[in-house]
């Protein structure tokens, strides 16, 4: 009786541990770039998550490839580049991601994997199937 008390409270434990490590939150933390060569760090307003670029291997540089002429001069750390993502059950979506590369914005829907480690990014114009995915690790 005590053994199979004990394996029923491990058992409990795991599926909780399990739950809490894959809820809303934990997207939240800071994502190296698939080129390792930007950081991003993932919050939350409200109920939907954003993300900035927090360091760069090029400190100072501007956001020269903006569409916009009067947005080509500001810094590219501390820019908000994945917008009003909301949480649906396995992914993030209905979110917006903007590449300072190209100065284009994509919709795009975020999935965390390989347990907790690895970040899919699908960025995509009209539907996902015509997209590209991106891969961000954990820092």
């Amino acid at each position: 009786m005590k053994t199979t008390f004990l394996i029923l409270l491990g058992t409990l434990i795991l599926h909780a541990n399990s739950f809490a490590n894959s809820g809303p939150d934990v997207i939240i933390g800071e994502w190296l770039s698939q080129e390792k060569d930007g950081k991003i760090s993932i919050f939350k307003q409200g109920d939907k998550f954003y993300g900035k670029i927090s360091w760069g291997k090029t400190p100072g540089k501007k956001d020269i490839n903006n569409p916009d002429a009067k947005l080509k001069n500001r810094d590219l750390i501390g820019l908000v580049i994945l917008q009003d993502f909301k949480f649906k059950g396995s992914a993030w979506e209905d979110g917006k991601i903007y590449d300072p590369k190209s100065g284009k914005t994509y919709d795009c829907i975020l999935k965390v994997k390989d347990n907790n480690k690895v970040l899919e990014i699908r960025g995509y114009v009209g539907t996902p199937m015509f997209g590209r995915t991106a891969t961000w690790t954990r820092s």
